[in-house]
């Protein structure tokens, strides 16, 4: 299996966060469609992403929903 480009492919919640995500143009657009208009990343939550533990892109989806509704 090939290495995610979190720049071009498709995300999608059951996406897991993998050791070489990025904050990348492709990942906000998905976030904010699942998220709002209002969203934004910030130190803590960005840090809280990449710090290892097995998530998806629909947990982390629902983490920023969490801290900020």
């Amino acid at each position: 299996m090939s290495k995610f480009d979190w720049h071009t492919d498709t995300i999608i919640r059951s996406t897991p966060v993998t050791a070489s995500y990025r904050n990348s143009q492709n990942v906000r657009r998905f976030l904010k469609s699942q998220c709002g208009a209002g969203f934004k990343f910030d130190r803590p939550f960005m840090q809280w992403i990449k710090d290892g533990t097995d998530k998806t892109m629909g947990d982390v989806a629902d983490e920023w929903i969490k801290r900020n509704m």
